[in-house]
């Protein structure tokens, strides 16, 4: 048993410590082997007085093998069943020992490895951050299906578990013991081992220490089974709260809540093995697929830095200016003194930089009154902002980002003057949406220093920064953003430079195509309705009404200056509604008063009645498959056109970028994902069906037909 070693003391306890030969221990063909043994050899045991399940690993135990339930296919089903009972049937076994079972968990502790130590009747965590417990599957498009979603829900009720299974949330050892996921904590590893013998030998001879409570005559699952009284409200609303929030889209969700619910009425064998089917159907799906894909393989890549020049050392900012005080302006100084860098804060005028270092402030105060941060550290993090009006203050910054209004002649003059500011081997960041990069760095005098980081509103809670090289970004300023990104925290995808880049050109489809459909005489309502239904965060009436229709209608001026027409539509329909909106009847969006919406006072809205007399057609029709495909399939056309000029230079960034920084379905996988698991000549087909029906921005794009024509999937 060379994966697991076997250890019996004087006193008759065994410590199987776990260290498979890969870098961390996780559920594949080794471990299969070495419980298999590991139990058999216990079970034959003689004077076994307990059990500890130890790790020579950093990390106590990774999970399962990601690579074989990525592989796993709906004809492996009945295969993919069998070994997974298999699996848990090991695990049966090992909570059936008539001595305690301690799991000693001396690192993270997440999916498979927190079911190991629900199988065990005892769990003990060393007490530190880098520890964590808790079941993430379903953020993977899985759920606990190695005996976790029946164990949890048998230990601390349905009510209390269902929180934990379904938001994959991770614990630490202080909120793990609090909230009944372990039962005890060390202060250090070395205590670990020696406090598990040690419940072993104070509890050898009370038999209800080596029994799990669910195998326990006259156990009740704590709150009682979901079909008594007193759980009426949670069997009707927790399904009814799931579907709001999934849109009936998470397919792991909705089976793991079942699975929860059965466990609270059926016995625990009954319940594991309903557990094992459904994971199977869950597993083979294409829902799973695609979060494993993108959430997993293609997320890991990007953090590991496959976007970053490799020819370049790493590089740590030390002191940041920010120039600007606005929405994203502070919300980059805030994300920066987290991260304890130096942040230099400029706005035009000392009252606007003290306003935007309140926002820190703010946020600050919020997270101290939570209990999650202590005045101290509060402190210390707002005394690393500097707000100021002059320029001097910025000497001898690192990197500079600036963060004003979307006017090349302004983001222009700003450099010119604030550029020498930087040190001698700074470099110059614009946080722009839009204008290309190439163009705003003909200001600089070292183009090569100059790069765009392209921040998400708002930035303290939006995971993404779209980096973008112009013509002469050279590969250290490339580096230095990278490297910048991941210290405050944030997920780096990296773009080539072009109008709108990713995403702000993709998103725009979205907003596009819903005054289309508007303009067409849709019903407004149903408009944003199905693109909720699609899986989008919100739909496009109300996400335009959100970023602003004023907005869009200064960035037609600016892309007009440029030369640069009609760029994502025909430009007809977009100029037709900034008349009707906002030259017409002065509505920009809600921070403008009102736009598509009314917003009121008491947080409710409602359509603007003028809305229906300006384009609804009662006689317009249209399916809702029509809709949702139209608002999805040209985002992820654009998409697609992207990749195919080299806008994008991986599908990693274009997965990971459509989710985290434009909202796409995250049961899709991102929009390049997408088209994947529609089947490449299905989309072909369907974009073809779209474009004779709508219109040539449907058009299937090049790449698609030549990956179909090879047999190649996007990878």
């Amino acid at each position: 048993m060379s994966a697991f070693k076997y250890e019996k003391d004087n006193d008759g306890i065994v410590v199987v410590t776990m260290d498979m030969s890969g870098p961390v221990n996780a559920m594949n063909s080794e471990y299969h082997t070495a419980m298999n043994e590991a139990v058999a050899k216990l079970e034959a045991e003689e004077g076994l007085t307990g059990v500890v399940f130890a790790s020579a690993k950093k990390v106590f135990f990774a999970g399962g093998d990601l690579n074989v339930l990525l592989a796993a296919k709906p004809e492996d089903a009945e295969s993919f069943f069998a070994g997974g009972e298999a699996m848990k049937n090991d695990l049966r076994r090992l909570e059936k020992l008539p001595v305690p079972v301690v799991a000693a968990i001396n690192g993270p502790a997440l999916g498979g490895g927190y079911e190991i130590c629900l199988a065990c009747n005892h769990r003990i965590a060393f007490n530190h951050k880098s520890v964590q417990i808790g079941l993430p599957e379903c953020s993977l498009g899985l759920f606990p299906g190695g005996g976790g979603v029946v164990r949890l829900t048998k230990l601390i009720g349905v009510e209390k578990a269902l929180p934990y299974i379904l938001e994959s949330k991770r614990l630490t050892p202080e909120k793990a013991l609090a909230n009944g996921l372990i039962d005890a904590t060390v202060d250090s590893l070395d205590e670990l081992v020696p406090a598990a013998k040690a419940h072993i030998l104070a509890n050898k001879d009370k038999p209800e220490a080596a029994a799990q409570p669910w195998d326990t005559k006259g156990y009740r699952v704590p709150g009682g089974a979901v079909n008594s009284p007193k759980n009426a409200q949670l069997a009707v609303m927790a399904p009814t709260m799931l579907h709001q929030k999934s849109r009936g889209l998470m397919p792991q969700m909705t089976a793991a809540m079942d699975v929860a619910f059965q466990s609270t009425m059926l016995d625990v064998d009954t319940a594991l093995r309903i557990e094992g089917r459904e994971f199977t159907k869950i597993a083979t799906g294409p829902v799973a697929k695609n979060m494993i894909s993108t959430f997993f393989f293609q997320l890991n890549k990007i953090n590991g830095g496959a976007s970053r020049p490799a020819n370049v050392e790493p590089m740590k900012t030390r002191k940041v200016g920010i120039l600007g005080a606005g929405m994203m302006g502070q919300g980059i100084a805030y994300v920066s003194a987290m991260a304890g860098i130096e942040v230099v804060l400029k706005d035009i005028s000392q009252s606007a930089a003290d306003k935007g270092k309140a926002y820190s402030e703010a946020l600050l105060n919020k997270r101290v009154a939570r209990g999650q941060m202590d005045e101290a550290k509060a402190k210390s993090v707002l005394d690393l902002i500097l707000p100021t009006d002059k320029n001097e203050d910025l000497n001898g910054c690192d990197l500079i980002i600036e963060a004003v209004f979307e006017n090349i002649a302004l983001k222009h003059k700003i450099t010119q003057e604030l550029e020498p500011c930087l040190a001698e081997d700074g470099f110059w960041g614009s946080n722009t949406s839009t204008l290309p990069i190439t163009e705003l760095a003909e200001a600089s005098v070292k183009p090569e220093n100059f790069i765009g980081i392209h921040f998400f509103s708002p930035v303290d809670k939006m995971p993404l920064v779209e980096i973008i090289c112009g013509e002469k970004t050279s590969d250290e300023a490339l580096a230095k953003a990278f490297d910048y990104t991941m210290q405050i925290r944030k997920t780096p995808i990296v773009v080539n430079d072009s109008l709108g880049f990713f995403t702000s050109r993709t998103f725009g489809t979205y907003l596009d195509e819903g005054a289309h459909l508007l303009t067409e005489g849709a019903h407004p309502k149903r408009i944003d309705n199905l693109g909720k239904s699609v899986g989008m965060p919100v739909g496009p009436l109300q996400v335009q009404d959100e970023t602003s229709l004023e907005l869009t209608r200064k960035a037609q001026e600016t892309w007009a200056e440029m030369g640069v027409t009609d760029k994502w539509s025909n430009g007809d329909v977009i100029r037709r509604v900034i008349k009707d909106m906002i030259t017409d009847h002065g509505r920009g969006g809600r921070h403008h008063g009102g736009g598509y919406y009314e917003y009121h006072e008491d947080g409710s809205k409602n359509i603007w009645p003028k809305l229906y007399d300006l384009y609804y057609k009662p006689e317009y029709k249209i399916s809702d498959q029509d809709i949702k495909d139209r608002l999805m399939f040209r985002q992820v056309i654009e998409t697609l056109k992207c990749l195919e000029t080299g806008v994008l230079r991986s599908v990693a960034d274009a997965n990971i970028g459509s989710i985290f920084g434009i909202g796409a379905p995250a049961h899709t996988g991102g929009f390049i994902q997408f088209v994947n698991t529609y089947g490449l000549d299905a989309f072909i087909q369907r974009c073809g069906e779209l474009e004779a029906a709508f219109g040539e921005r449907f058009a299937c794009p090049q790449i698609v037909k030549e990956h179909a024509k090879n047999g190649k999937l996007f990878a």
